[in-house]
């Protein structure tokens, strides 16, 4: 049956209205949320799930109550999403790298690092065009600057920033 999910997910409603147009987004929405809760491992009371959103097969995604997930986010099939977090519109996450470390052969041919998991705590906000690297663990509380690209963790209720991202300031 899960296989079935996914085709009806990205055969058909990640195309369908934006969540928070006129007058079918809160039934698309609603579609889509039911579809991710019959395709990933554990999902809470989603409030959002916009359109385009990839998972990839999902088998291991986590997503906890009232999160949200803008449009156009890509993330990896085993990223974790806690409670109250907000990924905004065009953030990716990414799962893996290129090994590169011997300039004699060409990088394509050097294999790839094993994946490593994205962990967003909760109560965090990913702000719009963000890239996280592979293995972030995004603390409870923080939040990322739109356009970051964050290449190391930082601790909880932080705000972050920039390219590489940096500590802006501290929440608490």
């Amino acid at each position: 049956m899960r296989i079935l999910y996914l085709i009806l997910y990205y055969g058909f409603a990640q195309y369908l209205p934006d969540s928070y147009s006129k007058p079918l987004g809160q039934v698309s929405n609603w579609i889509r949320c039911f579809l991710v809760k019959k395709i990933a491992k554990k999902v809470g009371l989603i409030d959002t799930i916009n359109r385009r959103v990839y998972f990839g097969n999902g088998e291991k995604l986590e997503l906890g109550d009232h999160c949200t997930l803008g449009a156009n986010v890509s993330i990896p099939n085993d990223t974790i999403v806690g409670a109250y977090s907000m990924v905004s519109r065009q953030v990716y996450i990414l799962h893996g790298n290129h090994n590169f470390s011997n300039p004699d052969i060409p990088i394509k041919l050097q294999g790839s690092q094993p994946d490593k998991q994205t962990i967003i705590e909760d109560d965090v906000w990913i702000g719009m065009r963000s890239f996280l690297t592979p293995g972030r663990r995004v603390r409870k509380g923080s939040i990322v600057a739109a356009g970051s690209v964050l290449t190391k963790d930082f601790p909880e209720y932080s705000v972050i920033g920039g390219n590489p991202a940096k500590l802006i300031k501290s929440r608490k």
